[in-house]
């Protein structure tokens, strides 16, 4: 072998041990920014999660805080104004009413009677904020007719309804809760936005149930309803977030692209043809 040669064998050899190395280390790198790029994934997504428990936590809070509400509410107003109502009927019907002359005793029954009647007509306002009649007898549809006319009937802001799409009912809770959502969007809009006009609109597109309410006062995007859903307040907003996951249901709040009124969104899927 020439000096040549040797000399060409040996850069050959450098060049190959060079080269592997060069891959080996590539192949580290490659292999190290994987991994790394997966912790972060990892951690990420685990930082998502936790996120999304404290979320549902918060929502959990809200729909469990209304309860106790609604309980409470419930139960001061048969305390505060059935058990009085009916403690002074049995006043009225006291065992010296037989001692009594007739005339006292008829009037004695008589202001029972009224009392009694009082007492009924408020346990039915009570059984009709748990469940309305329209509602319950006719259908969401009728509901929310009801519930716009009265608003409108007010002369205070022009409330209108259409539905398009709504040839059979839902089942009595999903109906409900549909009907709750409705009430607090309707219950902020006339709180809050200084509203002149509320329309709301259904229709059934592409096998999802749609419901758009749309307002021309002052109103909140989807941004800000999720920020208001993460911190401590905005119960009524997050009452609503509770009813959507319940009922799988999807709520966007955005305002128009003309920019000249604001626009709620509720989409529901609709199952085999079905709303039920």
């Amino acid at each position: 072998m020439t000096f040549l040669q040797t000399i060409s064998s040996s850069n050959v050899s450098t060049v190959l041990i060079f080269g592997t190395l060069g891959m080996l280390v590539l192949a580290i790198g490659l292999i190290s920014f994987v991994l790394f790029h997966q912790r972060r994934i990892i951690k990420y997504q685990q930082q998502l999660q936790r996120l999304e428990e404290e979320q549902q936590q918060i929502l959990l809070n809200a729909s469990i805080r209304w309860q106790e509400e609604e309980r409470q509410r419930i139960a001061a107003d048969l305390h505060d104004d059935a058990g009085p109502l009916l403690a002074t009927a049995r006043l009225y019907l006291n065992d010296n009413l037989v001692k009594q002359d007739t005339a006292t005793q008829l009037q004695s029954i008589y202001n029972a009677k009224q009392i009694i009647d009082d007492t009924i007509q408020l346990i039915r306002n009570i059984s009709h904020s748990l469940m309305p009649p329209t509602l319950k007898n006719f259908g969401l549809e009728s509901a929310i007719n009801d519930l716009f006319q009265k608003i409108s009937g007010s002369g205070a802001i022009n409330a209108s309804c259409r539905f398009h799409e709504y040839k059979e009912r839902m089942v009595a809770q999903k109906e409900l809760l549909i009907f709750r959502v409705i009430q607090e969007l309707i219950n902020n809009i006339l709180k809050h936005s200084n509203a002149s006009f509320i329309h709301l609109t259904q229709n059934i597109l592409d096998d999802k149930f749609y419901i758009w309410v749309n307002h021309d006062g002052k109103g909140i995007t989807q941004e800000d309803f999720e920020n208001i859903n993460k911190s401590s307040v905005g119960l009524g907003l997050k009452n609503i977030q509770s009813r959507m996951k319940v009922l799988n249901a999807n709520i966007l709040f955005e305002k128009d692209p003309s920019k000249t009124f604001y626009k709620v969104t509720i989409e529901l899927p609709v199952k085999t043809g079905k709303l039920n």
